[in-house]
């Protein structure tokens, strides 16, 4: 049985990581530019 069904999927477990990073990155892009835009708004008023 445990042939046959493997108990780590690999594959699968790469893309779940990437798939993560990604989402992470976006994250701290969105609030990288959030903070910057804050502080552009800040000066101007």
């Amino acid at each position: 049985m445990l042939t046959l069904f493997p108990l780590v999927n690999w594959s699968n477990g790469i893309i779940m990581i990437g798939v993560f990073i990604l989402v992470v990155i976006a994250l701290i892009a969105i609030l990288m530019n959030l903070m910057s835009s804050g502080k552009k708004d800040e000066d101007k008023s």
